[in-house]
């Protein structure tokens, strides 16, 4: 593979960031990290980083005039508003992640002479699940502009400074994305926070959500392959493709292995806001820390949005789940075949989180 291709990632600390990095220094490419701070990488190796705030326009184009020989870019940036589900419907949310993308493409595109493809993340709010049900499976011709969403906006305007400037674009629309990366809106470490806190305390770990419900869930690595393979290849050029690990779950069904990589104990379910819980129970947490010589990191650094996410994936508090089912016969058919087992992958994002000590040990 050329060591001549360069991408550039934004989003550099969140989950999908850390993920495109990783994959993008294991196929050999030299890679430029963007975020407001510089995340450390499971494999610990060293990339080429720059502090940007992509909001800053001024910033970001003295920052990415520079880059001159970028061929690629992983636009994996999001602007989230504190109150997270209320946030999406935001007009000034939307106004800002399409500023931010901005911010990014017009250096780019106007001083990199080389520049070849870009991959932005979308997922299946583009099909409304936040608002009313959707068709299932959904299909990537199932997106219909009825609702204010930055997904349009930034497909449409890759689409169109793509064909003005000469480079491709591929919209992936990935279904829960969870990984090991701390501090994003990540629902494992709040899990692993979750099941700490109530070991603490003495308290079984019970399904803290509310009805049963079959879902779909995307892993962060799989995801960053997919971006690996989009940039290359000729069938993802200006597409969308939906894309999950391959299987479905319910969270009570995999709640025990969950727990068993953790070292607790499950009990009956315990319909508890996740995020109210760890507010309440924040202080345990340095507790914690010290107990077991966990690396310092604040309760909120390592679950991020994650407490808010996962109140809204367990479906907390309201009467039914999410009924998202999204098809990815598109993405197969393109050449793109790889799966995980969910289950396999929770633990895996589990066991990376123990192993790097931010969460506590399975056994003392």
């Amino acid at each position: 593979m050329s060591t001549t291709n360069k991408v550039l990632v934004t989003g550099a600390s969140g989950l999908l960031g850390v993920a495109a990095i990783e994959k993008v220094l294991s196929a050999g490419w030299d890679v430029v990290g963007v975020s407001r701070r510089k995340p450390v990488l499971p494999s610990d190796r060293d990339f080429h980083f720059l502090s940007v705030d992509l909001r800053d326009e001024k910033a970001a184009h003295a920052a990415f005039e520079r880059l001159t020989d970028i061929t690629h870019i992983a636009y994996t940036a999001l602007h989230e508003k504190p109150e997270l589900v209320a946030g999406w419907s935001s007009k000034d949310q939307i106004d800002t992640n399409n500023a931010m993308l901005r911010n990014v493409v017009e250096p780019i595109v106007r001083n990199a002479s080389n520049f070849q493809h870009i991959s932005i993340l979308q997922g299946t709010k583009i099909y409304g699940v936040h608002l009313h049900p959707i068709p299932i499976p959904a299909r990537e011709r199932d997106a219909h502009n009825d609702h204010p969403n930055f997904f349009f906006d930034q497909e449409t305007y890759v689409r169109e400074m793509g064909a003005q400037h000469g480079f491709n674009y591929t919209a992936l629309r990935p279904q829960l994305v969870t990984g090991a990366t701390p501090g994003a809106l990540n629902v494992i470490p709040a899990i692993g926070v979750y099941a700490a806190i109530r070991r603490e305390k003495g308290e079984p770990f019970g399904f803290p959500g509310g009805p049963s419900f079959v879902w779909e869930a995307a892993d962060a690595d799989l995801v960053a392959d997919v971006m690996v393979w989009a940039a290359q290849s000729p069938q993802a050029a200006n597409e969308a493709f939906n894309i999950t690990n391959g299987d479905v779950f319910e969270w009570r069904n995999v709640w025990p292995a969950m727990a068993k990589i953790l070292g607790v104990e499950t009990g009956p379910d315990m319909p508890t806001s996740v995020a109210a819980y760890l507010k309440e129970n924040a202080y345990l947490w340095d507790r914690i820390v010290t107990k077991y010589g966990l690396r310092s990191r604040s309760l909120r650094e390592l679950v991020g949005q994650g407490d808010q996410h996962a109140d809204f994936a367990f479906a907390y508090g309201v009467p039914e789940g999410p009924r998202a089912f999204v098809s990815t016969v598109k993405l197969r058919q393109a050449g793109f075949t790889t799966t995980i087992d969910t289950e396999d992958a929770f633990r895996n994002a589990l066991q990376s989180l123990l192993d790097h000590k931010l969460l506590p040990p399975a056994a003392t």
